[in-house]
């Protein structure tokens, strides 16, 4: 081995170590509140590190570089544009992480590495390598689900599961429970999100969520004050939720209810750029990838997408350092969405139960619920915790009202929402936007739904298939059926946009929100999940409603005839109306 390639293999190791610390120091940051310095000086030295490896690429080889070193790199370029992704909201950061991991993923950095025994190593650096293997693969799967990529999803997870088994086989005496807990949640999530497969994004898609018959409607509001939604915090936390790794299904689909659907020039840039990472230099370790590809993409039709900090499992005090962090950068036009799904009691004992409310339909808890001996004042906060009691895990309605010092717009999904209309007239300084989900979920009699996240989220982030969940349709609903299902839920919110936008004595607080389009959207499903929710029951239980504060106009209450007559349409279409109580049939025969 000449000089020169043992010396340029020390050079590339010593920027490895270099870039790992400055890695380490950016993925240690939360990921709001600033942190772009360190994130930027970890993105400099990895460049530094590729240059390396692209310009000298055959001495590095010849002097050690092995497949899975070239792999790791990669990796962590992926992860530090996927960091970039959830703290900016960058579609282009996303689409950067995906062409990164679909390129190590197909040129087998990592399996080559492992099947041969750590590239000539020990047994112990084999497994060392595969689990390195199976922890991109998850890594590359939540990516994959954040693009929508459905047959690189199936792929992943099919070849998670074959790798776990291999791995088993290959090293018995290792201990593989929690990748075979990865898999458990893997299968839920998948089949939870993938309940429809007709269904179409959740991001905000200018064709389907924008009715230009209203503009004129929603202009007149600019004449006042306006607010933006340009920061969002998103957490839950829940007993044996639906998640995989660290996101869970109720946070996931409203990060992606948050954002605009890239363009289809947008999205066929990324999918050239994904096959592009696929063809060149599969032979040795490449360095064909660019590490800026992704920076030169830009949608440029679009807004910019609202930033969001996603809090996987907080304690009260950590999410309230969270809200006080965000809350200080808050522009003087912005409001902060903060989304909380969690439960209203303690996990010790909590236990399930289920309630007929008729032949037709049943009211089913989508939390746990304490028993009869608990104490009378456990519903007054949301249970922020793991398992056991205390005060200190306990978010009272309280806790958030000093931020009312700012704009807010606040959604509890909790059987204990019901407690933070106490934040209604209390407010510091600003009057807050409320939606607070029902004390108790629907369902249809053997229709299991807590497999599905939590229904009130389901109908502010996939309305039709929380329609349809609610209603007992399976997943294999015909195309064209489901396809005009969708065409009339977009006459819907239409119409429901229209009366809203035009309604006399609408509160303030809705209408310097309303012209932005993502709180628009989430009021009008809000509308459309009450109403629905009002004729799925024989007769009205407020427990089984979702409550706004301020009150919206009556004339988009449930009872109004143009808010009711398209659900009841929406329920002949796919033949269920017998599963609701249309209390006045609109239909005379002629």
């Amino acid at each position: 081995m000449a000089d020169g390639e043992v010396g340029a293999y020390r050079e590339f190791k010593a920027l490895v170590e270099a870039a790992d610390r400055k890695f380490a120091r950016a993925r240690d940051l939360p990921l709001y509140g600033g942190g772009d310095h360190h994130s930027r000086k970890a993105f400099k030295a990895y460049t530094r590190l590729w240059r390396l490896q692209q310009e000298r690429r055959r001495e590095l080889v010849a002097g050690g570089l092995r497949r899975w070193e070239i792999g790791e790199v990669a990796s962590r370029i992926g992860q530090l544009y996927y960091a970039r992704y959830l703290r900016t909201a960058e579609p282009r950061s996303l689409v950067g992480a995906y062409v990164f991991y679909e390129a190590i993923y197909s040129r087998g950095y990592f399996g080559a590495a492992a099947g041969a025994e750590g590239g000539g190593g020990s047994r112990h650096q084999a497994l060392l390598i595969r689990y390195k293997e199976l922890r991109f693969i998850a890594r590359f799967l939540v990516v994959a689900m954040l693009m929508r990529r459905a047959e690189a999803v199936d792929h992943l997870a099919g070849r998670l599961r074959a790798l776990v088994e291999e791995t088993k086989a290959a090293y018995p005496k290792t201990n593989f429970k929690e990748w075979k807990q990865v898999l458990q949640e893997l299968g839920r999530f998948l089949k939870a999100d993938g309940a429809y497969k007709a269904s179409r994004s959740l991001r905000y898609d200018n064709l389907f969520d924008s009715y230009p018959s209203n503009l004129a409607s929603i202009a007149r509001f600019h004449s006042k004050r306006v607010l933006k939604l340009k920061e969002a915090v998103l957490t839950s936390y829940r007993r044996n939720e639906v998640k995989f790794t660290e996101l869970t299904l109720d946070t996931f689909r409203m990060l992606q209810c948050l954002e605009w659907e890239p363009t289809g020039s947008y999205q066929m840039a990324g999918k050239e750029l994904t096959e592009n990472g696929t063809v060149s230099d599969q032979s040795g370790p490449s360095g064909l990838i660019d590490i800026h590809l992704s920076t030169e993409i830009s949608d440029g039709s679009l807004p910019a997408n609202p930033q969001k900090a996603i809090i996987y499992h907080p304690t009260v005090s950590h999410l309230l350092a969270v809200l006080a962090t965000i809350c200080e950068e808050l522009s003087q036009d912005s409001i902060l969405l903060i989304y909380i799904s969690a439960s209203g009691l303690e996990h010790n004992n909590a236990i399930q139960k289920y309630a007929s409310t008729s032949s037709h339909a049943t009211a089913a808890s989508a939390f746990p619920i304490d028993k009869p001996n608990s104490h009378t004042s456990s519903d007054n906060h949301l249970w922020l915790g793991p398992r056991g009691s205390g005060g200190p895990n306990n978010l009272y309605p309280e806790d958030l009202i000093p931020f009312t010092r700012y704009p807010l717009f606040l959604v509890i999904d909790s059987e204990n929402s019901h407690a933070f209309k106490a934040i209604h007239n209390a407010e510091k300084g600003e009057p807050a936007a409320l939606l607070l989900s029902p004390r108790i979920s629907s369902a249809m009699p053997g229709v299991e739904s807590t497999g599905h996240g939590s229904q009130f989220t389901y109908f502010l982030t996939a309305p039709m298939q929380a329609f349809c969940q609610l209603a007992g349709i399976t997943s294999d609903i015909d195309t064209d059926t489901y396809a005009n299902a969708e065409n009339l839920l977009f006459s819907a919110f239409e119409e429901y946009e229209g009366i809203l936008c035009t309604s006399v004595g609408l509160n303030n607080v809705w209408g310097q929100i309303l012209p932005d389009p993502f709180l628009r959207r989430l009021i009008l499903r809000f509308i459309f999940c009450r109403t629905v929710l009002f004729y799925f029951h024989p007769e009205e239980h407020e427990q089984h409603l979702p409550t706004c504060l301020p009150s919206l106009p009556e004339s988009v209450s449930p009872a109004a005839e143009a808010i009711k007559t398209p659900i009841l349409l929406l329920a002949e279409n796919l033949v269920v109306s017998d599963r609701f109580h249309f209390r006045e049939s609109r239909h005379k025969k002629k």
